[in-house]
């Protein structure tokens, strides 16, 4: 292809001229690694049906089985998990961690429940059943986000990589950092599996990333300013975090930690 360019580099006519541009254009657009990534579809909401919940509650994760809720709770002292009606927000069936843990996300697996903790490199395994606990695992750095996709656990620890577990042994299988376009994505903490894509809430901010468990891009950003209103933050809240779907109905629940509802949501795309 050089050689070719290089007999073309002084076209003796109009017309060889015309043709050298367009073959400098073919071959420019046919480079690799000059592709750009697709952007991030942008998603809002609407509010299909509102919920009551713990004001107690420091939401760490939160996930949806057999028509109950189940919520792993944070703050030294005041961590648990626990079983919730999701009706009512009624606590049915509650454990408290030891108060030296600082409790994070949890996940389901089998008939167990995994529960994380923020700094102290321990994991919790529980009968989902009675609550009891079964067993305790190590991971390296601090624990988040725990969500599963039928295969293997899928965990965040606050950076923009997801770290990816043998559900059996929970040993680490490898990592994917998450990218909007180029860029990082970090602080990603709470997680959910949704239809082939892992939702993860971004800490501090009011959106949560649809991202792609193949590439790490996300796919989608889903924008939920404004979901919590002035009358609901009159009692002190903290930000926006957890994330909750029913695969048998298609529902997807949010809420925030200390937040007073639950919020089952539809997403509304919008025109970019």
């Amino acid at each position: 292809m050089h050689s070719l360019i290089l007999s073309l580099q002084y076209p003796e006519s109009v017309g060889l001229r015309i043709l050298f541009c367009l073959l400098l254009l073919f071959v420019s657009s046919c480079s690799p690694g000059e592709s750009q990534p697709a952007v991030p579809a942008v998603y809002g909401y609407e509010i299909v049906h509102t919920y009551p919940h713990d004001r107690a509650a420091f939401t760490q994760g939160l996930i949806y089985l057999d028509g109950f809720l189940y919520e792993g709770t944070g703050m030294n002292g005041k961590s648990s998990l626990r079983k919730v009606k999701l009706e009512t927000g009624e606590v049915v069936q509650q454990r408290p961690l030891p108060d030296q843990y600082f409790g994070e996300g949890i996940t389901d697996w089998n008939n167990e429940l995994l529960q994380l903790t923020w700094q102290a490199q321990t994991g919790f395994v529980y009968d989902r059943t009675t609550f009891d606990s079964k067993r305790t695992f190590r991971y390296p750095g601090e624990g988040w986000g725990l969500t599963h996709d039928g295969t293997r656990v899928i965990m965040s620890d606050g950076s923009a990589s997801l770290r990816f577990w043998n559900p059996t042994t929970l040993e680490e299988t490898g990592r994917l950092q998450v990218v909007d376009g180029t860029n990082p994505v970090s602080n990603l903490n709470e997680l959910e599996w949704v239809n082939g894509e892992i939702y993860a809430n971004i800490w501090q901010t009011d959106r949560i990333a649809r991202i792609s468990p193949a590439t790490g891009r996300v796919t989608g950003w889903i924008d939920l300013q404004g979901l919590l209103s002035d009358a609901d933050r009159a009692v002190p809240v903290d930000v926006l975090n957890g994330i909750a779907y029913d695969a048998q109905h298609s529902r997807l629940f949010v809420t925030g930690k200390l937040w007073p509802k639950i919020f089952e949501i539809k997403l509304i795309r919008r025109n970019q």
